[in-house]
């Protein structure tokens, strides 16, 4: 249920995208199961003839004027609470965040990691007007934070950064989707390798990270949704079997993708 609302939360940033004409949107006659329309998304293209995977957004935001603050926190250091007022969005220079939610009987899940050259924030863009969970620094983190009006300003009169924004947005739609399907058909033990993975940052452009920043068997837990005993149960396996290093530090080896591969 969590993973869908974040999904809506997506979906409803890009629909107010197209409706702010950064991008055109084409809608099926019916929602999907997750309860967002199927899109067909028309990127605006970019005047200049460079790439948009060579795109570097954190250049481009030291460089076209956009006005924003530049943070810094501390390791564990909250950096909004849910229920408090959504007004800005997020790019992290260096570092990584957690992002959780708390229910109603008190129950915390961590429901996203972000890392350098991440979004977060972006419900303030779809209308929402308080923050829907807690974000909070994992290691010494730099941000940029940018108010919801600038960002809009800036991505009216920036093809180069509402491209890379927009493609960026639907990138963490589909992982958002992943989540959710790996949550409902995949074994603990596959979960948490892929959780790995993704911290480690596999399958981005750049190298990966292959030493996680710090992170805790009950974080762990809470992002694979499962008991802290069992993580310790499969992070000894995996270390048994040379696909992590595990001493206080997380070293993830790539024969870690044989457990997401394996049927």
């Amino acid at each position: 249920m969590i993973l869908e609302i974040f999904q809506a939360t997506r979906c409803s940033v890009l629909h107010s995208l197209a409706k702010a004409k950064l991008v055109s949107v084409e809608m099926a006659p019916s929602p999907t199961a997750s309860g967002c329309f199927e899109l067909k998304m028309n990127i605006k293209k970019p005047k200049t003839n460079g790439a948009l995977a060579s795109f570097n957004a954190q250049a481009f935001l030291d460089t076209a004027g956009v006005a924003r603050r530049v943070m810094d926190y501390r390791r564990g250091e909250s950096i909004y609470s849910q229920g408090e007022a959504a007004e800005t969005v997020m790019y992290i220079q260096k570092g990584g965040v957690k992002l959780s939610v708390v229910n109603g009987s008190g129950k915390e899940a961590v429901v996203a990691m972000f890392g350098p050259c991440d979004f977060f924030g972006e419900g303030c863009m779809a209308g929402q007007t308080v923050r829907m969970g807690t974000t909070s620094a994992v290691t010494p983190t730099t941000l940029l934070v940018i108010q919801k009006n600038e960002l809009l300003r800036v991505l009216h009169a920036q093809h180069e950064l509402s491209d890379h924004f927009i493609a960026y947005m639907l990138a963490h739609n589909i992982r958002v989707e992943e989540d959710l399907i790996d949550q409902l058909f995949n074994s603990s033990e596959k979960r948490l390798a892929r959780t790995l993975l993704l911290l480690a940052r596999y399958g981005k452009q750049d190298q990966p990270v292959r030493i996680l920043p710090r992170v805790s068997q009950e974080t762990l837990a809470s992002m694979v949704g499962t008991t802290r005993s069992r993580v310790n149960f499969f992070m000894n396996k995996f270390r048994k079997l040379g696909f992590i290093e595990y001493n206080g530090k997380i070293k993830v080896n790539k024969s870690l993708l044989t457990v997401v591969l394996h049927e």
